[in-house]
């Protein structure tokens, strides 16, 4: 599976809570990152899809197929 065809929601994170923007792949649970930047955060959320598919595979659980079809 391609990081890239899971969605990703990104948000800006507050100063109280270090600032940049936070990047959350809703279809895999707890798949998380930030970055200073959105793009940042973007490069890093498919860093971490990619580490969180192959956690699961390791561990035998099923990996979620992306919700929506890749541009």
């Amino acid at each position: 599976m391609n990081p890239q065809d899971y969605e990703v929601d990104i948000r800006p994170l507050r100063v109280e809570d270090g600032g940049g923007f936070i990047a959350l792949a809703p279809e895999l649970p707890g798949c998380m990152s930030d970055g200073e930047t959105p793009q940042e955060a973007l490069a890093n959320a498919y860093d971490a899809i990619a580490c969180w598919i192959e956690a699961a595979a390791e561990m035998g659980r099923p990996v979620p197929e992306p919700r929506r079809a890749a541009a």
